[in-house]
């Protein structure tokens, strides 16, 4: 159960973070300290807790939760190694959760939670944490299938009528240069959008081997990225990023349809899941609009290439040079290498409107990224063209039935186009 003495509330106020008190719907310490929880210890949840720590004076982190007591264990040690954030660190091992539930008892602790675990799990942890009155950081991508997309909605929808804050992953959004470009974009600096070229070029991932002692759902689970049902496939985990900047510089307008193609060439070992490793897409909008999206993991392929190319009526815009183009006027070029770190700016706004009560809500736009991409996902699987109207009447759940080290979970097979079925 929450402990109710803790329930104060933090009135609406303008002040600074130091002379702020406490807002509805977070339980914080009397003294006005918010308590943190960290769910999900990987690389990116550890980074996130260390921004976390940095963005408001009087933050503490306080719990922690992973699938893996070990990875909990490393990240901790992580975290405590370094000098500007090891005092705000409080984890008792009372506060150390691992398995399936151990979110549910995280948020007994805690006001904030950095909700960090492979994205399978985030609609359903995203929903606890709202319906349990908490604000969040919520890493991408936001779900990997159709049914958790809407739940995030649905949730995000609640988020804004009980004030509390959803702070995506999504950290482009949050770097000043290219806010600034995408502003001039939106001024109509190049005129109307006629196409967009986005590309996720790299090469491959880590892989963690395999254990005889590791039931099948713990080597799915500590191998998640090569499982659709765990990470989305690498075009929704990490090509994400370039649906949301499409998404952004579209202000929202939604794609007609998608044709893809893809495959996987260089996974061929069973060690890799059944994912892919090359996406090709076009996604058609009203208008005649189309955004034609590539994304590749594979080595021994030469320099990567991440960027998007935007093309208007009266002129272009490299979303990744941060620079504008007009036709016949001057190039306008707002890279800053003083810029500050866009995951921390993500950071220091989440609790700057937890302290103002003006909460940040990005759960529904990262919703519709995420959706873009599964829609450009399950166009390849299938090898036809998909609608966004047949893609939003699915209620695709690719979860498990039953979330137990013991279940008998197995590996898909390989999507093939003119078999697989999107259901």
């Amino acid at each position: 159960m929450i402990d109710t003495t803790r329930r104060t509330f933090l009135k609406t106020t303008a002040a600074t973070a130091a002379a702020a008190t406490l807002l509805p719907g977070a339980y914080a310490a009397p003294d006005d300290t918010l308590r943190i929880g960290l769910v999900g210890c990987g690389g990116r949840g550890t980074a996130a807790a260390r921004e976390a720590l940095r963005a408001d004076p009087k933050v503490k982190l306080v719990a922690m939760c992973d699938a893996f007591m070990d990875r909990l264990e490393d990240s901790l040690k992580n975290i405590l190694s370094v000098k500007d954030v090891a005092a705000k660190v409080d984890v008792t091992p009372e506060r150390k959760f691992d398995g399936f539930d151990g979110y549910q008892k995280l948020l007994e602790h805690v006001d904030v939670v950095l909700l960090c675990t492979p994205p399978g799990f985030r609609p359903l942890h995203l929903k606890a944490a709202i319906e349990a009155g908490k604000h969040v950081f919520c890493e991408k991508p936001v779900a990997v299938d159709v049914a958790g997309a809407k739940s995030v909605i649905e949730t995000a929808r609640l988020a804004k009528q009980k004030n509390l804050s959803i702070c995506s992953g999504y950290c482009w959004r949050y770097y000043h240069p290219l806010r600034e470009t995408v502003k001039c974009i939106h001024d109509n600096a190049i005129g109307d959008i006629a196409a967009m070229h986005i590309t996720y070029l790299t090469g491959t991932l880590w892989h963690r081997g395999s254990d005889p002692r590791w039931t099948p759902m713990e080597y799915q689970m500590r191998n998640w990225y090569y499982f659709t049902w765990l990470s989305g496939d690498f075009i929704v985990e990490q090509h994400c990023h370039n649906f949301d900047k499409m998404n952004w510089v579209l202000q929202g307008k939604i794609p007609v349809a998608a044709t893809a193609v893809g495959g996987r060439q260089q996974r061929r070992d069973p060690k890799f899941g059944h994912i892919y490793d090359h996406f090709a897409a076009t996604l058609e909008f009203d208008g005649g609009l189309k955004v034609f999206s590539f994304c590749r993991q594979m080595d021994n392929c030469g320099k990567g290439d991440v960027n998007d190319h935007v093309i208007g009526t009266k002129g272009s815009a490299q979303l990744m040079e941060f620079a504008v183009r007009p036709t016949g006027s001057a190039e306008r070029v707002f890279a800053d290498p003083r810029a500050k770190s866009m995951y921390q700016v993500e950071h220091d706004e989440l609790f700057a409107g937890i302290r103002s009560g003006k909460c940040i809500n990005d759960g529904e736009t990262a919703a519709h990224s995420t959706l873009m991409a599964i829609l450009a996902r399950e166009a390849a699987y299938t090898g036809r063209r998909l609608t966004w109207k047949e893609l939003m009447a699915s209620n695709q759940n690719l979860a498990p039935a039953k979330y137990d080290w013991n279940y008998p979970i197995e590996t898909p097979r390989v999507p093939i186009p003119g078999t697989y079925k999107f259901v």
